[in-house]
């Protein structure tokens, strides 16, 4: 599996339910990147997304707790096991931090956008760069959007 994230500075990646930033280059690279292949969520990111409905053109596999939550054009699964028995190789771990959490472990690859500024923040990723079982393969040239820095760092993990 594969995950993808948005951090800023201290590996935060967001706040009051919502993500820290939106950059327009970025989301662009996310549907790039992601098209075509399924998402794994919480119920939470998913409420971030337009109209709070699952993306267009990738199967969601939402996690939720909820019993009750039945979202149009989203599979929902109530425990890890349940989502991980039906979740293909070639899937993207689209967050939040728990589900991060829980998934990073079974990833091969992370492409992270690094944000050159840190925000007022409650949610955390790990931080790949402390972490021995990951590696930054490739790292883009620095980019602004607004006056705020960014760059793309692609992690592969370690065998």
């Amino acid at each position: 599996m594969n995950v993808i994230v948005a951090v800023d500075e201290h590996w935060a990646i967001g706040k009051d339910g919502d993500q820290l930033v939106y950059i327009p280059e970025d989301l662009k690279r996310f549907k790039a990147l992601t098209m075509g292949h399924p998402l794994i969520l919480g119920r939470k990111t998913m409420a971030t997304f337009p109209g709070g409905r699952p993306l267009k053109g990738r199967r969601n596999l939402i996690l939720s707790r909820s019993p009750d939550f039945a979202p149009e054009g989203g599979e929902v699964y109530h425990t890890m096991e349940e989502l991980l028995a039906r979740a293909p190789e070639d899937a993207f771990v689209i967050g939040g931090e728990s589900v991060y959490r829980a998934l990073l472990n079974r990833c091969d690859t992370a492409y992270v956008t690094k944000i050159g500024r840190s925000f007022p923040a409650d949610c955390w990723f790990p931080n790949l760069d402390e972490n021995p079982a990951w590696r930054a393969e490739e790292i883009s040239a620095p980019m602004e959007h607004e006056g705020l820095p960014y760059r793309y760092v692609t992690y592969r993990r370690v065998r």
